[in-house]
């Protein structure tokens, strides 16, 4: 059997290597990073949304915004056909696919006054791909709102002692920043004192988890997405000093903590993986090609990655020089945790499993989780899966379990909800881009625009029982968000190509996320046809055309650039 801990280091290795020489390679050769730019939270400045903010802290929000629960969700599905092709996707992908697309829509951005990488193509390709572009970014937003309300719901319902802490971070977010931006004091000394007073939250969750009751027929769920619906509204038309910032530094050093006992619990457990090293053909399961590269998303390439990096973090970075490691080395991290969570789902649930037959280890813990594809699916399943393995690793380090399932449930609600809001300030921009263009310039200020936001989020999101409407849509998330991911390098591809650069670092792995998209959404319109479900093949068809329309249009512009510099 493969050992975790050499897992874990060899991976680490790996990332510092490529940190070091591929992305020093990308920065200055493909790039060009200039430290004496003046980069668009300077020249752009409102105290708002544009923000010059010092590079560690813009790392934290960078971060945990990309994160979210996708490196903890992708992995601990993927992982049922085997945790060798899991581990290759998150290393390949991440360095030589995610973390290229999340530098390169950083770099546009930054260089097109912090605009969203949607209305940025509308200059680079022409101004059709602009409303096609921003129209998919809309749909994709639109989704992650709705789902993310629910999976904190969930995680709220599943583990009442996240409650507190995560609601409890609001107040001390203001304070941590009202304290660095007000009083001037320093944001390291500021953010440990934070970050210490979080985890003493978290004991006032363990002893006082809070339930929301049934309330005219509503399902505590139901009330979660309400009241975090509301939450997000507020969060996201605040000044990004006074919450987003400081709330997302904590949820840094949360990060670091975390990774760190996992790290610890690994070496001193060092146990076995017990998942399967390769199973094509799992029950129930669709086939490993394509659908482990739509599945397994954040931690290796996501689409979402181009809308935080050229929609929040653009117009809050302070100097160019900034860019590999926010944009370049947060891909990174983030295929770290990736690993950290395929080794929770694939050695750590062997420590220990409670089941109705009673506590399961080894190999034997493992199948009961993964039993088949089904029993994998579940947002619940998927959660428990990390939880268990992690507050597993943890306990190791002589953590009790239950404090440790506290601190992981924290850790799940508390990224997702930095993600809701991201989401929704970034909506915000989508819907203002979209309905300046339209000519609507009333409703692209801040507040009517939010609202249109989080208002279309929340219709859809009541579509269905319980606030659970957006799981409708949710089979085609996948493959939209990877679709945005081959939308982003091309319109990274005709930056590079109007500039004279090297084109195919970028195009090799849009070429291949097409293929896989096109690949998936084929698979999923089979399905939705059999299964007689006409609404999401209907929206999977116009996804499909408007993914087509697009990349004629770049293929266009790519040709005609070719041979125009032929010419020349």
């Amino acid at each position: 059997m493969m050992s975790s801990l050499v897992l874990a280091i060899l991976s680490g290795l790996l990332y510092l290597i490529a940190y070091h020489s591929y992305g020093r390679f990308l920065a200055r050769k493909l790039f060009q990073i200039n430290p004496t730019k003046a980069c668009p939270s300077e020249t752009e400045q409102d105290g708002i949304d544009y923000v010059s903010t010092p590079r560690f802290v813009l790392f934290g929000h960078h971060f945990t915004s990309i994160a979210g629960t996708g490196p903890i969700v992708g992995p601990a599905i993927a992982i049922i056909w085997g945790w060798l092709p899991a581990l290759l996707w998150i290393l390949i992908g991440s360095i030589f696919m995610g973390a290229v697309h999340d530098f390169g829509s950083m770099m546009i951005s930054l260089r097109h006054q912090g605009r969203t990488i949607g209305d940025i193509a509308g200059d680079l390709i022409n101004p059709r791909v602009r409303l096609l572009f921003t129209l998919i970014i809309f749909f994709a937003l639109w989704i992650v709102i709705a789902i993310f309300g629910v999976v904190i719901a969930s995680v709220f319902h599943l583990f009442p002692a996240s409650v507190a802490p995560v609601w409890l971070q609001l107040p001390l977010a203001i304070w941590l920043g009202h304290r660095v931006y007000k009083k001037g004091k320093s944001h390291l000394t500021s953010g440990i004192m934070a970050a210490i007073l979080m985890y003493i939250t978290i004991a006032i969750g363990s002893i006082f988890p809070i339930e929301l009751p049934i309330v005219w027929g509503m399902s505590p769920v139901g009330s979660w997405v309400i009241l975090l619906l509301i939450y997000a509204y507020i969060a996201s038309t605040l000044p990004v000093t006074l919450l987003l910032q400081p709330r997302d530094y904590i949820n840094a050093f949360q990060l670091i903590i975390a990774m760190t006992l996992l790290l610890i619990g690994i070496f001193i457990a060092r146990p076995d993986m017990v998942a399967p090293v390769y199973q094509p053909d799992p029950p129930g399961a669709p086939p490993l090609f394509p659908l482990l590269f739509i599945t397994l998303a954040c931690g290796a390439i996501s689409g979402f990655h181009c809308l935080v990096a050229s929609g929040t973090s653009s117009k809050q970075c302070a100097n160019e020089k900034d860019a590999q490691s926010i944009a370049y080395g947060g891909m990174l991290l983030e295929g770290f945790l990736a690993i950290l969570v395929l080794i929770a789902c694939g050695a750590g649930l062997g420590l220990g499993l409670d089941s109705e037959t009673g506590q399961l280890k080894g190999t034997a813990a493992f199948q009961a989780q993964y039993a088949s594809w089904q029993s994998a699916q579940g947002l619940g399943a998927k959660i428990a899966a990390f939880v268990t393995g992690a507050s597993n690793l943890i306990a190791s380090v002589g953590i009790p379990v239950a404090y440790a399932s506290a601190l992981m449930g924290l850790f799940v609600a508390a990224f997702a909800a930095t993600t809701l809001d991201t989401a929704t300030r970034l909506q915000r921009y989508v819907v203002a881009e979209i309905t300046t263009h339209l000519g609507a310039p009333a409703l692209a200020k801040k507040h009517p625009a939010t609202a249109i936001a989080v208002i279309s989020a929340l219709l859809l999101a009541f579509s269905g029982e319980g606030g659970k409407g957006a799981l409708l849509l949710w089979p085609l998330f996948g493959a939209v968000n990877q679709l945005l991911g081959g939308l982003a390098l091309l319109v990274i591809t005709v930056w590079l190509a109007r500039k004279s650069r090297p084109i195919w670092i970028t195009t090799l792995p849009m070429i291949f996320m097409f293929v896989m998209t096109a690949w998936a959404m084929k698979i999923n319109l089979i399905t939705f046809w059999e299964d007689q479900n006409r609404l999401l093949f209907s929206i999977g068809i116009l996804i499909m055309l408007l993914q087509s329309w697009m990349i004629i249009e770049g293929v266009r512009v790519l040709i005609q650039l070719r041979t125009q510099k032929k010419v020349t």
